[in-house]
């Protein structure tokens, strides 16, 4: 078992993180000591802040990059930031792709210029700092690519042994990316859900990173809300069409909203979230589409967006919260549909997205068709990846 960490030396935070509490029970739990999931329930454990004086106009200046945000993230000691420019990424007008699909404003947030070359970099970024702050020695994580890649990336930079659980069929890209940030590789036959089962089936004093199986992934993913929002010109826009795996960035933005009405930095506007699932791997869209609060088991799930392969979320009832209180909607695209997607926006636009990033404009598409969006709404795709990456899948 891990042990409790000594608390970190704090002279140097600007933090304003106050605790941790459980997404369910409220329970709540410290903030210098090692945990998980809640002790009680088993559901995941979300940070809190107590919110200070933090004037947007005190950004200005700050480099570019998430750690802009440093008040409203968990790091408590700055010496324990591991920084490899994560953060900021453009938001993109493409008005070409509007005319083509008949909206007036659409923009691309392009996750893929993101360390590693993914959005996973901003989960990583914050739960090995936050690991580093608590002197953790080894981290595990089960991954479909790019979480691994990022968190060994991190590891690396920290010098905290790194394993990584993948499934035997992920494209060697991904393999190698691990492999040569020095982490330990191991290979599953099976899925994301049987690399989980076959981490638990190991004794080993190391600190697993699943998921939100950890509090502090989601602080890194939802920089994309604050940054989206800056970018903006401190505007909402008016939809969000995100893909949907584990889910961490939709809880993360949703949260992200919250924390910066409080901090007045917006007000009470929050913009339809879309969560969009693979058609093979679909829980949430099917729990969506029967009003249920939590998913069942996805089987046989396969798809080229490795991203989206999550057979069930463990915080599922989060994301679903999200879709929820947003009055938002969930949507399955198939996998022709996906690559259909990449070539027109590779096509209109000169980005090379990821599968997951295609599968976004064929359901910006379906929506726009049906009348759930408007044209005049100002809509967001968050492009999670690089295409690069993902040339074996296609």
């Amino acid at each position: 078992m891990l042990k409790v960490a000594e608390a970190p030396q704090t002279g140097s935070s600007v933090s304003f993180f106050s605790r941790l509490k459980c997404s369910v029970c409220q329970e709540p739990y410290s903030k210098h000591e090692i945990h998980t999931t809640c002790k009680k329930c088993g559901k995941s454990l979300l940070v809190d802040y107590f919110v200070r004086d933090f004037p947007k106009e005190s950004l200005q200046g700050r480099p570019a990059n998430l750690w802009r945000y440093r008040e409203m993230l968990p790091v408590l000691d700055s010496q324990f930031i591991l920084n490899l420019g994560e953060g900021f990424t453009p938001l993109l007008p493409v008005q070409n792709l509007a005319n083509l699909v008949g909206i007036d404003n659409l923009l691309i947030k392009d996750e893929s210029l993101n360390p590693t070359g993914s959005f996973k970099a901003r989960g990583l970024a914050l739960a090995i700092s936050r690991a580093h702050e608590l002197r953790i020695k080894k981290c595990v994580i089960p991954t479909a690519g790019n979480a691994g890649g990022a968190m060994a990336a991190y590891c690396a930079k920290a010098g905290i042994e790194a394993h990584v659980f993948m499934p035997s069929h992920t494209p060697d890209v991904f393999k190698k990316e691990c492999q040569y940030f020095g982490a330990h590789l191991h290979l599953v036959d099976g899925n994301i859900s049987d690399c989980a089962k076959a981490i638990t089936d190991i004794d080993e004093d190391w600190f697993n990173v699943s998921t939100l199986k950890e509090p502090y992934r989601v602080e890194g993913k939802k920089t994309m809300a604050y940054e989206i929002v800056e970018q903006m010109n401190w505007q909402v826009p008016d939809v969000i069409i995100y893909p949907t795996g584990g889910g961490t960035g939709l809880i993360g933005m949703w949260k992200a909203f919250n924390e910066m009405e409080e901090l007045g930095w917006i007000g009470p506007e929050r913009p339809r979230m879309v969560a969009v699932q693979a058609e093979n791997c679909r829980p949430i869209v099917n729990a969506f589409t029967e009003g249920r609060r939590d998913s069942d088991f996805y089987h046989n799930a396969s798809t080229i967006a490795n991203g989206m392969c999550v057979p069930k979320a463990f915080a599922d009832h989060l994301v679903l919260d999200a879709i929820y209180e947003s009055n938002g909607t969930a949507i399955a695209i198939s996998d022709t549909e996906m690559i259909s997607g990449i070539k027109k926006v590779g096509e209109h636009e000169g980005l090379f997205v990821a599968p997951e990033g295609g599968s976004l404009l064929i359901a910006l598409e379906k929506l726009l068709k049906s009348g759930w969006i408007g044209r005049e709404d100002r809509v967001v795709l968050v492009n999670t990846g690089s295409g690069y990456k993902y040339v074996q899948n296609i």
